[in-house]
């Protein structure tokens, strides 16, 4: 794989301000990120991001999507047509802002429908969606059906 930079994992809760009274314990450091209905820790030991979204669990139950974080959008790229060629259902999301930041990222799902992505943050936003054409409260997950994508945008150029 490329330089993987943490393992992520995204969960859902239902009340963020318990969660993150138990998660400041439970990690002994404080969160680097809160809003009103998300939180992340980044961990460095372990190298873990850790975020909290308040979102239903009738549907998904308690996880929300785990991934890996990366160093800059050519891993994503790279780690994106490797997965392309093994012929895995891609989704590709470059420059999207969600979870209150903008992102590149790429998402898997294995076959078990459990939604895997693969993320560079550019920046911080103060917004958690850039409001593209999906339910908000599928930011920071892929849409709930995987289709195939052809990647252009992964071929070298000349």
């Amino acid at each position: 794989m490329s330089n993987i930079k943490r393992m992520h994992v995204a969960v859902n809760c239902s009340d963020l301000e318990k969660s993150l009274t138990f998660y400041r314990q439970f990690f002994g450091t404080e969160p680097t990120k809160v809003k009103d209905n998300y939180a992340k820790f980044e961990l460095d030991n372990p190298a873990l991001h850790f975020s909290l979204n308040i979102r239903p669990f009738e549907k998904n139950g308690v996880l929300n999507h785990l991934g890996f974080q990366v160093d800059n959008t050519e891993d994503v790229l790279a780690m994106g047509e490797r997965l392309r060629q093994a012929d895995l259902l891609l989704i590709d999301e470059m420059n999207t802002t969600c979870c209150y930041a903008v992102q590149d990222k790429v998402w898997v799902y294995d076959p078990d429908g459990n939604a895997w992505e693969i993320f560079y943050t550019k920046e911080d936003s103060e917004f958690e969606s850039a409001g593209e054409g999906r339910d908000l409260s599928l930011c920071c997950a892929p849409p709930s059906a995987p289709v195939q994508v052809e990647f252009t945008s992964f071929k070298k150029k000349k």
